[in-house]
């Protein structure tokens, strides 16, 4: 059988789209420690970054069906290519453009599309197919703790590069490893065309029908909007918020949001893991309700680097928790011939709550001078998601058969 027919091996996939989504997401994970640069360099309020952030996000969120779509349809190779180009393109403009719409605008396209080919929307969908039903929550959990590692490594990495190099050249260099690693990487996830695959053979349109009819699929839209909302607020903001309250040493946020690399690692493999095991559903709940726990805790404690560490750890544990438990609910209840495109869809939800928590969070900074509100927002929607996951119906769709 030629390389182009067969199906590569579960390990094979897990380390290849491992390498993607460690740089896809570690580079996307330490954008905010160019908030203060750039804005000083060109003149800009909190806002205007905040507002590329919040755009690549939404972007990313709009692009990822297509790109699931895309991946189900020509190959999850063909889609990272493109991921990795658009890479490139959207940190090389965030270097050079200096007029605030075109920056906005043209980042959020580019960083938005690669992130939707590159991460995990786009990658599901192998890994679903080539993982047996007993081990795909444990590889959903493989890969999201790979892009755990990815925030890991890349935070000190590219916090590094800023001081070194300057900010515009850490952009060039991201630009080019991304684009050499990532590339070669992608001829890895080479696979037969997915209509080959077992099971039901239904159409795109079908399956786009079936998952809007289905109440369980609408609970996970708005727990994983609530999921990128805190995310991103936190990822984006934390550098900032720690320098307002007066932690002036850069390395504290640094080392806080690799520790929340660092420790999600564990997190979303023992989730993945437990995912086998427990219902779903809880996990995801309990995931919410002690973010919300988390959060209050951080804000009441008496602020040093200590209680940011401390923070950091217990955050890193629940940070991409949800993915191998909501990407493991949608393969269950839908199957995995289209499983890019149903995860893109849910994670467009979650990447609407990425653009509010980036863009809110500079919003209210600027006009009323801090984070509080944005903080207690972040808590009270912990505690909806917790309650809005628990409903889910996990069982499989029962389709009708259809006559010949």
């Amino acid at each position: 059988m030629t390389l182009h027919s067969s199906r590569p091996s579960l390990k094979t996939v897990l380390i290849a789209s491992g390498v993607v989504l460690t740089l896809a997401m570690g580079v996307r994970h330490g954008l905010g420690f160019w908030m203060q640069p750039i804005s000083q360099a060109n003149g800009w309020t909190r806002e205007t970054y905040s507002l590329a952030l919040a755009m690549q996000n939404l972007m990313w969120g709009v692009f990822g069906p297509f790109a699931g779509m895309a991946a189900d349809r020509f190959g999850t190779m063909r889609v990272v290519i493109v991921g990795a180009i658009s890479y490139m393109a959207g940190l090389v403009w965030m270097a050079l453009v200096t007029q605030p719409t075109l920056f906005i605008v043209g980042s959020g396209i580019f960083i938005g599309l690669a992130l939707a080919c590159t991460a995990f929307g786009a990658i599901s969908g192998i890994i679903g197919r080539s993982a047996p039903p007993e081990q795909r929550s444990w590889a959903f959990g493989i890969s999201s703790a790979a892009g755990s590692f990815g925030q890991f490594l890349m935070m000190p990495v590219e916090q590094q590069l800023i001081s070194a190099v300057g900010w515009q050249n850490a952009f060039y260099v991201l630009a080019a490893l991304v684009l050499l690693a990532m590339i070669p990487m992608a001829f890895y996830l080479r696979e037969p065309p997915v209509s080959h695959a077992s099971g039901p053979q239904q159409s795109v349109g079908a399956a786009f029908s079936e998952a809007i009819a289905s109440r369980s699929f609408w609970l996970l839209l708005a727990g994983y909007f609530v999921c990128g909302f805190q995310l991103v607020f936190i990822g984006v903001h934390l550098p900032a918020y720690l320098k307002d309250q007066g932690l002036m040493n850069p390395n504290i946020a640094v080392t806080a949001l690799a520790l929340i690399g660092l420790f999600n690692i564990v997190g979303s493999y023992y989730a993945g893991k437990l995912g086998g095991k427990i219902a779903k559903r809880y996990l995801l709940s309990a995931i919410y309700v002690t973010r919300a726990v988390v959060i209050t805790v951080f804000l009441l404690a008496p602020l040093s680097a200590w209680s940011v560490y401390l923070f950091a750890a217990g955050m890193g544990v629940l940070w991409l928790s949800t993915v191998p438990l909501t990407n493991g609910i949608i393969a269950g209840i839908f199957g995995v011939k289209h499983l890019s495109m149903l995860a893109g869809m849910v994670f467009f939800s979650h990447q609407v709550g990425s653009f509010l928590g980036a863009w809110l969070g500079g919003y209210l900074y600027e006009h009323q001078g801090s984070y509080h509100i944005v903080w207690m927002i972040t808590i009270g929607l912990g505690l909806l998601a917790a309650l809005i996951n628990l409903p889910i119906d996990e069982r499989a769709v029962k389709r009708v058969a259809v006559a010949a």
